[in-house]
């Protein structure tokens, strides 16, 4: 008995998603809830496992192809089935001529309609209703692009099933507004005598610069779903915020002596690596609680000022860079950070994250000091109005206060940066924002709270 493997709907928003690669070919076995195939939605890349155990006889969606949700895009026998081979491509038949008025009959016949089996339509989302009363089928994520760029979706031919506006009509769209329109010429009027004016000359076309010269040895790779993303989200985000960073060098060595002391301990009580992570978290989230507009975001007139913090954490994979979200951090523990941080970093490299964890988060904090980098200036990630960068944490000598005076010593420092949006956060907030960060690092008793 066959089985029907079904394009999985990853979220409530997502409509479609897309193939990135099959785990299994046909003909082999699987166990269910083996992974069969990854595929890539607009929030998340993940493994879908086998609904069923038995046999892959038929793939029906192939790799790089976007399909909607609950389409069926292969099928299983029952373990040990004999694979048949693939039937061959069906011939398109030629289309059929007009019809030809035939001459009166005595008694013509009543014409029998052959039967035609229905095509069945995968599901997909209720349409919208547009400003003059039209129903356009689109995506939340395609509405909030036409939001962003202010298209009116009724000028816009969808593709999708059904006419649905998929990502790439609506990108599409955008990107053919933004050639050139040539002036309208206005023909002089005719006098007794005309003069032909001289035809302006043609300008020419800027010829592409090629990115490598023919028999250069190179290796040509598509881009993947999850770079076009990232590569969408910080254009974007560059395009609609005004960035300013500013820097902060914070000294971490409380911190880092007291992990020094209890991080063993700690982990065999929690099952959870004590990092630093945890505790720059909880100073963030302290310091965003006394700055509530960091947490905000811009909706074109208004402020939406968040109640609940939620806590991106930019996750880095050897395949690109995802966003999973601890919600509503503010209620965790040190320990629940802790936990959190390292759960979910491990599953996004596992591509086990679910959708809803890598969305609503309203502040991100980026570790780019994880190799050993200095500093940086990361780019918010839209609609949010700040994000933090993390430095290397390294031993520097540093001059510190004593009872008998300054003194140099030798202090875990690190450089945080913070890149903010300048339309709505003034350089004085952002300031005082990282300085309060800064001095529950350094002035924090973190001891009673592991």
């Amino acid at each position: 008995m066959a089985t029907d493997v079904l394009m999985p709907q990853m979220g409530e928003s997502i409509a479609e998603g897309t193939i990135v690669k099959w785990l299994k070919k046909v003909g082999e076995t699987v166990q269910r809830d083996e992974p069969l195939l990854e595929i890539s939605t607009d929030k998340v890349d993940a493994e879908i496992p086998s609904p069923s155990a038995g046999t892959l006889t038929e793939i029906l969606a192939k790799e790089g192809e976007t399909v909607h949700v609950n389409s069926v895009i292969a099928r299983l026998a029952e373990a040990g089935a004999v694979v048949a081979p693939a039937p061959p491509a069906p011939v398109a038949a030629p289309p059929a001529a007009a019809p030809v008025a035939a001459p009166p009959a005595a008694a013509p016949a009543a014409p029998v309609a052959a039967p035609v089996a229905a095509p069945v339509a995968a599901p997909v989302e209720p349409p919208v209703e547009t400003e003059d009363g039209k129903k356009v089928r689109s995506s939340p994520l395609v509405r909030n692009i036409a939001r962003e760029h202010g298209v009116d979706l009724d000028q816009v031919t969808g593709t999708g099933l059904g006419g649905r506006i998929t990502r790439d009509d609506i990108l599409a769209f955008i990107d053919s507004r933004k050639a050139p329109v040539p002036a309208p010429v206005t023909a002089p009027a005719p006098v007794a005598a005309p003069i032909a004016a001289p035809a302006p000359a043609p300008v020419p076309a800027i010829p592409a610069v090629p990115t490598y010269s023919a028999g250069e040895r190179v290796k040509v790779e598509p881009l993947t779903a999850m770079r076009r993303r990232i590569a969408e989200n910080m254009l974007n985000s560059r395009r609609t915020s005004a960035h300013v960073t500013t820097f902060f060098e914070v000294d971490f060595t409380n911190i880092a002596r007291l992990r020094d002391r209890i991080k063993k301990g700690f982990e065999e009580r929690n099952g959870a690596k004590l990092t630093f992570m945890p505790f720059i978290i909880k100073a963030v989230v302290d310091a965003l609680k006394a700055f509530p507009i960091i947490n905000a975001s811009a909706d074109h007139e208004s402020l939406v000022y968040k109640q609940d913090v939620n806590v991106g954490m930019a996750v880095a994979l050897d395949w690109g860079l995802i966003v999973p979200v601890i919600k509503q951090a503010d209620t965790l523990s040190l320990v629940g950070l802790a936990r959190s941080t390292q759960d979910l970093a491990n599953r996004a490299r596992g591509k086990q994250l679910k959708p809803d964890e890598v969305a609503g988060g309203t502040f991100t904090i980026t570790n780019f000091g994880l190799y050993g980098g200095l500093t940086a200036t990361p780019i918010i990630s839209h609609p949010q109005l700040a994000i933090l960068g993390v430095g290397g944490i390294t031993k520097r000598p540093w001059v510190i206060e004593t009872a008998d005076g300054d003194a140099i010593a030798i202090r875990h420092i690190s450089v945080l940066s913070l890149s903010f949006d300048h339309r709505i956060i003034d350089g004085a907030v952002a300031d005082q924002f990282m300085a309060h960060i800064r001095n529950t690092i350094e002035t924090t008793d973190f001891s009673s709270l592991v």
